[in-house]
């Protein structure tokens, strides 16, 4: 699929700000030039036509997540047919596919739509300050080699930079970590020389990269020579096929565009229709997974022991592991799983609470990510801080407080894409509402009393340790995070934009804090 993509309209004024040092101005700017930013600038791109726009990344590269994140096996957990893009079949027959190919496919889409050339490297968002007089924002821009800063401004934001924290990952200091004889890496920061092979290693963690990286440790010439995954607490494992036959027999039968639409389809129905299984009827969904670690280990007191979680499935995220990599790694004895506390490391290993020690020649800490809003950005609307915990967010894209704003949040329980790509046709919509009814500056405006509920609905420790800092959701729609594409497909774009979002002008007043209140439409 092809479509034209308007002249560059922001080199020109990129140099003429370098000549007459003025700040570059565009009517939208994207944060982030991962999966969501180069799918954000396609829809600014075929829905907005005429709008400029620009990406600002940090990093030397596009790719976001998958440029970042380089450990042995990394992979979507997600399958790739509703993790790509919909504009953009998904051609590999992977279903799970590496970090690699993902990558590749986002390099290719931004190829292939002109998307490239708008994208600001080395460019850290420092500061970002909405002028609501002046209807638009004023950011500060961090040169990462140099550290030099020069400003830029935009009449509407868009962060497509997630959720993590990228330069800082949940890495806990275990005691006697300088005593311990061996290399301690994080997945986060992995070494390109690290050489593992013949070597002993343990993995501390339970999530998607540990289950990642122990069977790939143990792949290839420079294979490990044992791996061990040291949990505190076992997480949900589901095997999932690493092809999709039912997708390879639809794409053999219809033409591409429409086999990809059909099994697009069909990957968010079951994903959807599982889901709500596993929260509706949580004893079937426990007993029906432990059933199939059971049929591949074949050792019911290892699976009751180490893979059977207390608490119900989706309570927090679900694993999944390609062809059972990982349980058939555990029961050819290349691999094994303790489920203890670290107690500390000594020269020889990891030691338990239980006085056990684990020997081990490299210690991976796969012990999580931390949440960062925004990419870090904190906006202030006037001169003035807006306290992002004090905010609602609305249809999961922009916020109370902070006009002309919008973020990318995912699914946690689907492809992130999903979500994603409903949220850039909703700012494209915002967009067009306001050239319609002549507004220059909106936010979001509840229709009375809101009852908080945090943005992120899970219990895993990460995003507990951390949301408290996010604007939270509401109890109705459309200020409810819904983790329903369904639903969210049917709703988001069919929101009444004159009831929800509201002029400001700046004689709106604000609290001590900065925070908008409410504006009359």
């Amino acid at each position: 699929m092809s479509t034209s993509t308007p002249a560059d309209p922001t080199s020109s004024a990129e140099s003429a700000a370098d000549t007459q040092g003025t700040p570059e101005h565009v009517d939208v700017v994207v944060v982030g030039a991962g999966l969501s930013g180069v799918g954000a600038a396609y829809r600014l791109q075929t829905e907005r036509p005429g709008t400029t726009y620009a990406i600002l990344e940090a990093r030397d590269d596009l790719g976001g997540t998958w440029d970042l994140f380089r450990y042995p096996g990394v992979r979507s957990d997600s399958d790739m047919y509703t993790l790509g893009y919909g504009f953009k079949p998904w051609k590999d027959g992977r279903s799970l596919a590496d970090g690699a190919s993902i990558l590749d496919y986002i390099r290719e889409t931004a190829d292939e739509f002109g998307i490239e050339r708008h994208i600001r490297y080395a460019s850290k968002v420092v500061g970002a300050d909405f002028d609501t007089a002046a209807a638009r924002w004023t950011l500060t821009l961090e040169d990462t080699h140099s550290g030099e800063r020069r400003t830029m401004t935009c009449g509407f934001l868009y962060s497509c930079a997630g959720y993590y924290d990228y330069d800082n990952p949940h890495d806990p200091v275990f005691e006697g970590t300088e005593s311990f004889a061996g290399e301690v890496v994080h997945p986060q920061f992995w070494p390109e020389d690290l050489d593992y092979a013949g070597k002993r290693v343990v993995v501390i963690g339970s999530g998607a990269t540990a289950v990642t990286l122990v069977p790939s440790m143990l792949k290839g010439e420079g294979a490990a020579a044992h791996v061990t995954m040291l949990q505190r607490t076992p997480t949900w494992i589901s095997a999932v096929p690493s092809r999709d036959k039912k997708a390879d027999r639809i794409k053999a039968v219809l033409p591409e565009g429409v086999a990809h639409h059909v099994v697009r389809a069909k990957n968010i129905a079951f994903s959807t229709a599982f889901y709500q299984f596993c929260r509706r009827r949580p004893a079937t969904a426990r007993k029906l997974l432990t059933g199939m670690a059971t049929k591949i280990l074949g050792d019911e007191q290892l699976v009751a022991d180490h893979f059977t979680p207390p608490y119900d499935p989706w309570d927090q995220r679900l694993c999944a592991i390609p062809s059972g990599d990982l349980f058939r790694a555990i029961k050819a004895g290349d691999a094994d799983v303790v489920t203890n506390h670290v107690d500390r490391l000594v020269p020889e290993g990891v030691r338990l609470r239980s006085g056990e020690v684990i020997e081990a020649d490299v210690v991976v800490t796969a012990t999580g990510l931390r949440l960062l809003a925004f990419g870090g950005i904190e906006p202030y609307v006037d001169g003035h801080r807006v306290e992002l915990s004090e905010e609602f967010v609305w249809n999961g894209a922009m916020m109370t407080g902070v006009p002309n704003f919008a973020v990318c949040i995912g699914y946690t329980n689907a492809s992130w894409t999903l979500r994603a790509d409903l949220t850039h046709r909703l700012v494209c919509k915002v967009l067009g509402w306001m050239e319609k009814r002549g507004h220059d500056v909106v936010a979001p405006r509840p229709d009375g009393d809101l009852e908080p509920q945090p943005l992120l609905d899970l219990a895993a420790g990460y995003v507990q340790r951390s949301i408290g800092s996010f604007p939270r959701q509401g109890d109705r729609r459309p200020w409810q995070v819904r983790q329903n594409y369904v639903l969210d497909s049917l709703h988001t774009l069919r929101t009444d934009l004159d009831r929800t979002l509201a002029p400001v002008t700046a004689a709106t007043p604000v609290t001590d804090d900065g925070a908008l209140v409410g504006a009359d439409a």
